[in-house]
């Protein structure tokens, strides 16, 4: 049976389309699906299985079209599925999981993994690598370490990933400069970014500098990390390399060099395929490695990108590593688990599934998996190949995941009492700092009580 979203995701897709005229319009051809006698058996009736994701209309069209396959291999399992941007779909999630009506598997991500399992939200996932459900013979440890959590395996890694920026190369070439050094500062990345703007006309830079990952970023690169161990307070004492950072962030919005506050709050952060440099407008911009399949598929035929590793404070290591790009879990409400793990482990497993999904969601983990795509990868999927690649050797540690208080943080300290005034100029960088650290240990501390 043809798997239908719920009204209010068609919803949510209807107006996504309209916004997003960047999107390819058709979905991927679906591969054959695998020899049905080859498969572990499914339960013997009918079986509705929920699965939901966040992405981009790439990612949708092809996951959707993986599900057909899924389909034809267990024609007695119908999967009804939900899908949504980034912002939208944690919403999604929170108010199902508030109602006990999670689907049997969700789209997690690394930095919000441990709190959904310290809410009792995500059900481990041992007992099915135990019993054949999950086949890890192709995957190293490595890839699976980042969905552990005391020991307990809680997600399954759909692909290795890692931030990067972006650059427009005949943007480049059009000004006459030089590729930066992939060891590049902040202080080099502004001078960039400031001659792409000056010369071109367009904005040197289209992502939101101010996002929390770049927060983290600093302290990763000075070896610290954002948070304690134990999660009850900030994890660093100096705030100077972040006052720093958003002085040069202030600097470059008032100097028209990438967007205002303002503006990126009118377009509601957007989406890959709607990103200025797509339509030419910025010369460079920041993203997760896997999105650049996305990116090229929004930028259209001619257009050339170079990929390059996070900028970083003066004097620090890489402000990379190579996070697990997302993963699936199986909720701790699933009405049918055991298919839950099946539809997972064909995710990872089935050659003909990642023809069809073409590491869209980052490097696969199953080494066999690569070696079968390795000839079919175009021109955006072999620089993201190369670039995990081209870093994996010299990135930081994988700072663990985000704490329990991370959201509250960000939603109720980060942004409308620290970054946001700021950025308005209605404080100062150092009363956003104090107000930041004074809030954001609070908050904190009163979580993890």
């Amino acid at each position: 049976m043809r798997s239908r979203p719920s009204v209010l995701i068609m919803l949510l897709m209807v107006a996504a389309l309209v916004l997003s005229a960047c999107a390819p319009s058709a979905a991927p051809s679906v591969a054959p699906a695998a020899d049905s006698a080859a498969a572990p058996a499914a339960g013997d009736g009918p079986i509705e299985l929920r699965i939901a994701w966040w992405g981009s209309q790439n990612r949708h069209d092809r996951t959707i079209a993986v599900i057909e396959q899924f389909e034809q291999l267990y024609p007695n399992i119908d999967v009804v599925f939900e899908f949504a941007g980034w912002a939208d779909y944690w919403t999604l999630m929170s108010t199902q999981a508030a109602g006990g009506n999670l689907p049997d598997v969700m789209q997690q991500d690394y930095a919000r993994l441990e709190e959904w399992v310290s809410r009792g939200l995500l059900a481990p996932l041992d007992d099915y690598v135990a019993d054949g459900t999950f086949d890890f013979s192709n995957v190293s440890e490595s890839s699976l370490a980042g969905g552990r959590l005391g020991g307990k395996l809680y997600g399954v890694n759909l692909g290795t990933n890692s931030m990067m920026i972006v650059i427009d190369a005949d943007k480049l070439a059009e000004a006459g400069m030089e590729i930066p050094n992939p060891d590049w500062t902040f202080s080099e990345f502004e001078q960039v970014a400031t001659e792409l703007h000056e010369k071109l006309g367009i904005y040197g830079f289209s992502g939101a500098l101010s996002n929390e990952q770049l927060w983290k970023n600093v302290y990763l690169s000075l070896g610290q990390w954002v948070y304690s161990e134990d999660g009850t307070a900030l994890g660093y004492e100096d705030d100077q390399p972040f006052i720093d950072y958003l002085n040069m962030v202030k600097r470059l919005q008032d100097a028209g060099v990438t967007q205002t506050r303002e503006q990126e709050l009118a377009t509601g952060g957007g989406s890959v395929e709607t990103d200025l440099i797509v339509t030419g407008r910025s010369a460079m911009t920041f993203l997760w490695s896997n999105q650049i399949v996305a990116l090229a598929n929004a930028a259209g035929e001619g257009r050339n990108f170079i990929l390059l590793p996070m900028p970083r404070p003066e004097g620090g290591a890489s402000a990379n590593y190579l996070k697990p790009s997302m993963f699936f879990s199986i909720t701790s409400q699933a009405r049918h688990p055991k298919e839950a793990a099946m539809f997972i482990d064909f995710f990872t497993n089935n050659i003909e599934a990642n023809e069809t999904l073409m590491a869209e969601r980052g490097v696969p983990i199953s080494s066999e998996v690569r070696t079968a795509l390795e000839p079919m990868l175009d021109v955006s999927q072999k620089q993201m190949f190369d670039y995990i690649a081209s870093i994996e050797s010299s990135v930081s540690p994988i700072p663990p995941p985000d704490v329990a208080g991370h959201a509250d943080v960000i939603n109720n300290v980060y942004w409308p009492l620290a970054i946001d005034p700021f950025l308005f100029g209605q404080i100062s960088v150092e009363e956003a700092m104090r107000i930041f650290r004074a809030e954001a240990n609070a908050v904190l501390a009163e979580t993890a009580r």
